[in-house]
C-alpha cells in the first residue's frame, strides 16, 4: 500500500535505504516498475559525481531506466550502483541486448566524508541491501540512507553547520501526481521561501558570508533530486523538467549551485496519466522539490 506524502505515492515505485549510522554514510535506491521508467536528467552543479548521466540526454538511444541510486561516499559511493545492477540482473531486468539484459541504473553521489568516517563508503553490497529493502511504503526520511551524513550551511566551517537530510513530497496535478525525493548536502543554508527564515544551516547564518569563507569547501557539497510523475511525457520533456527541478533547489538553498556544489536532478515517469500540460508539471516540480528539501531538514534538525 502506498503513502500519499512521499515519492512512493506514485504507483509502481519502490524505495529502500542502506544506512551506516556509525560511519555516517549510506545510500538510497529507487526501483522502477518492471517495464522501467521514462527518464532524463540534468547536472547544473560544477562538482558532480555520477554514472550513466550522459545516457539520460534527450538524444541518446535508451529512454527507460530500471533504478536510480543516490549514495554518500563521494566517487567511492558510485560502487553501490554496481550492486543494484547485479540485483536487477538476477531478476532478468534491464535493456535487452543480444547477450542478455543490461540494467540501466543512473547514480549520483554526495560528499559526506566530514560527517563520520572518511574511510568507509557505500559498497556494491550496500546497494544490494538497499534494493532488497525497497518497498512502496512511506519512505523513511531525515538522516537515513543517502541522507545519513548530509550537512548544510558549511560556508562558515563544519563546526557551524546543520544536518542535511533526505526528504520527499507529493503534489497533485489534475489526475496525475508529481513527487520528489531529495537529499541536500549543500554549502548554503536552507531557507523557508515564504518567510525568508533560515530552517537549517550555519549557526552564524545571520552574518554575511563572503567568497573567502567558501574557499575551504571545494567539491564537498551537493543536492540530488529525483522527480517522479505518472503523467505521460517524452524524454525531451523529462529533460526539461529536470532543468526545472533546479529552480526548486534554488528557491530554498542560499547560496545554491555554487562552483563547490554538484547538484544533479533526475526526472522519471511511469507513463500512466495522459493530457497533463507540461507547464503545470513544470510549476509542480519547482514546488515539490522545495517542499521535499524543507521537509527533510526540518525532520533531521527536529524543527516543527
Amino acid at each position: 500500500m502506498t503513502d500519499n506524502s512521499t515519492i512512493t505515492a506514485i504507483d509502481g515505485l519502490k524505495v529502500g535505504h542502506y544506512s551506516n549510522f556509525e560511519a555516517k554514510t549510506g545510500c538510497t535506491v529507487l526501483l522502477c516498475p518492471a517495464e522501467g521508467c521514462m527518464a532524463s536528467g540534468f547536472v547544473l552543479g560544477s562538482a558532480p559525481g555520477g554514472r550513466e548521466i550522459s545516457l539520460l540526454q534527450p538524444e541518446k538511444s535508451v529512454d527507460r531506466i530500471d533504478a536510480i541510486v543516490l549514495a554518500g561516499g563521494s566517487a567511492f559511493g558510485l560502487e553501490a550502483a554496481s550492486g543494484v545492477m547485479r540485483y536487477l540482473k538476477e531478476q532478468n531486468r534491464g535493456f535487452e541486448t543480444p547477450f542478455g539484459p543490461m540494467p540501466i541504473v543512473p547514480s549520483a553521489v554526495i560528499y559526506d566524508l566530514p560527517a563520520g568516517s572518511s574511510e568507509v563508503y557505500p559498497t556494491a553490497e550496500s546497494g544490494i541491501s538497499a534494493a532488497r529493502s525497497a518497498s512502496d511504503r512511506a519512505v523513511e526520511l531525515g538522516r537515513v540512507g543517502v541522507g545519513t551524513g548530509a550537512l548544510v550551511g558549511k560556508y562558515l566551517g563544519f563546526e557551524h553547520c546543520s544536518y542535511g537530510a533526505i526528504g520527499s513530497a507529493v503534489v497533485e496535478v489534475g489526475k496525475a501526481k508529481v513527487a520528489a525525493l531529495v537529499v541536500t548536502n549543500a554549502v548554503g543554508d536552507i531557507v523557508d521561501p515564504d518567510s525568508g527564515q533560515i530552517v537549517a544551516g550555519s549557526s552564524l547564518a545571520n552574518s554575511n558570508y563572503d567568497i573567502d569563507s567558501l574557499l575551504a569547501f571545494a567539491a564537498t557539497n551537493t543536492t540530488l533530486a529525483i522527480v517522479a510523475t505518472d503523467a505521460i511525457i517524452t524524454k525531451a520533456q523529462a529533460y526539461a523538467l529536470s532543468q526545472t527541478a533546479h529552480i526548486g533547489i534554488a528557491r530554498v538553498t542560499r547560496p545554491s549551485h555554487t562552483i563547490y556544489d554538484g547538484d544533479t536532478s533526475f526526472t522519471i515517469s511511469t507513463q500512466k496519466i495522459a493530457d497533463i500540460p507540461l507547464m503545470a508539471l513544470s510549476v509542480a516540480v519547482q514546488e515539490v522539490v522545495a517542499k521535499a528539501i524543507i521537509k527533510g531538514v526540518k525532520l533531521a534538525n527536529k524543527i516543527k
